[in-house]
């Protein structure tokens, strides 16, 4: 059972690694593409837990309202990543969510009530070096690595709240009542400021599309990390969704051939990013194994 989690868990990092592939396949702005990412994966999710499962999703109102906050960070969030990947491409945007390491590894302590990690912080400290070094030899992406970076930020947000999250409602209520309520923000947002009328602007090779990402891309793998909790600990599973970049680095590479192509020094930086992640989550588990 252990190595068919581990199968399932890589599949489910694999998925996510080709969202970004996606990302850039669709056509449609960053805001048409996370509307519609987040009404169809919405649906599917109502559909899947109260149609199919038959499952309640009453909550309280409370934890309502802190699940719509953890949303619109959601939202956010998608929406500078795949506006990263517009403004930039592919790699430079998965590069950049290896910061989410660095800002958990802040945020983390402060909403736990934690000691700062020393090996988080030198973690950081190379990880921030690794984008400088990205950001000064990939400049003409400036507008792409900002809006990665603030990508990170809100993944990193979205993330450590939601760890919170979970134990006070299903899992199932938590992730479509975080996908419908972010959604929901979107449309007011939109509707407030009349750019509703733009959500009119794709075409159907895009809807389609996008209801594959909200779908096979989206709903299915959010809800099948939630089942995996059962059989694999959580630092197995932080530690393999760090290879989400590297997953979609090497498909675009091979997609999308020139327009991914980027310098050695990116590669090399990108490569010790992800290797100082995987070495603290090693660290980490060593030091969880002496203390128990």
């Amino acid at each position: 059972m252990h190595k068919l989690a581990l199968f399932r868990l890589h599949l489910i990092v694999f998925l996510w690694g080709f969202t970004a592939i996606l990302g850039k396949l669709i056509h449609a702005n960053a805001q048409i593409l996370v509307f519609y990412r987040m009404l169809f994966a919405a649906v599917f999710l109502f559909v899947f837990l109260r149609i199919y499962k038959k499952e309640g999703i009453k909550v309280s109102k409370r934890i309502f309202f802190q699940l719509a906050a953890i949303g619109l960070a959601m939202a956010l969030h998608w929406y500078c990543f795949f506006y990263s990947i517009k403004a930039s491409n592919v790699s430079i945007a998965l590069s950049c969510l290896s910061l989410s390491t660095l800002f958990a590894s802040i945020l983390e302590p402060v909403i736990f009530k934690r000691k700062i990690d020393i090996s988080e912080v030198v973690m950081g400290v190379v990880i921030v070096a690794c984008i400088l070094l990205i950001f000064k030899t990939e400049f003409h992406y400036k507008e792409g690595i900002f809006y990665g970076i603030l990508c990170a930020v809100f993944g990193t947000i979205f993330s450590v709240f939601n760890g919170k999250m979970f134990g006070k409602t299903s899992s199932g209520n938590i992730i479509f009542y975080e996908i419908f309520c972010g959604w929901f923000i979107l449309m007011l947002f939109y509707l407030l400021s009349g750019q509703i009328f733009t959500m009119n602007e794709i075409n159907y090779r895009d809807l389609a599309l996008i209801c594959l990402l909200a779908s096979v891309f989206t709903a299915f793998p959010m809800l099948e990390s939630v089942k995996l909790m059962k059989y694999i600990s959580p630092f197995t599973l932080i530690l393999t969704v760090n290879l989400e970049p590297v997953y979609g680095i090497i498909l675009a590479f091979f997609i999308f051939g020139e327009s991914e192509h980027m310098s050695p020094v990116f590669y090399i930086a990108s490569a010790v990013m992800i290797l100082a992640i995987i070495a603290n989550g090693l660290i980490k588990a060593r030091k969880q194994k002496n203390f128990n």
